[in-house]
């Protein structure tokens, strides 16, 4: 009797000691976020810095209003709910690059992958904020 005693607390000691040694940092297990991971930049923002890197076309997706109150200096705005949108972006140049930015990136996420559909190299810079962020000059 004692010998089954003494294989089953071998057995369990053999399971439990490896698993307790791989916890035995002395934190409670729960993770702390990556430095790395919180300073990374938002994805808006990191395709507005490779967009700024590049030089390309930048175009604003948001109302005239939205463009008249500020917008990226230089962009050009082919408003996502005009009438006009997908000719207007059909009659882009196919071997331009581009970037798209809205008031929030919803817009512009939506543009992108239009454009992507007509085989155009576009990226998604996100909001204006985050255009900004990059780098990109804000005008008037």
């Amino acid at each position: 009797m004692k010998r089954p005693i003494a294989l089953a607390i071998a057995l369990l000691a053999a399971v439990v000691l490896p698993l307790a040694a791989c916890s035995s940092d002395g934190s409670d297990g729960s993770a702390a976020p990556d430095a790395a991971a919180t300073d990374s930049p938002a994805p808006g923002e990191a395709s507005a810095a490779i967009a700024f890197e590049e030089g390309r076309t930048v175009i604003d997706v948001r109302t005239p209003e939205e463009f008249d109150e500020g917008h990226i200096l230089g962009a050009e705005r082919i408003g996502l709910a005009d009438a006009d949108f997908t000719d207007r972006i059909a009659e882009l140049d196919a071997d331009g690059a581009y970037v798209v930015y809205c008031r929030s990136g919803n817009r512009s996420a939506q543009a992108a992958a239009q454009m992507r559909d007509l085989g155009l190299d576009v990226l998604d810079g996100g909001a204006m904020d985050d255009m900004v962020a990059a780098g990109w000059d804000e005008g008037e």
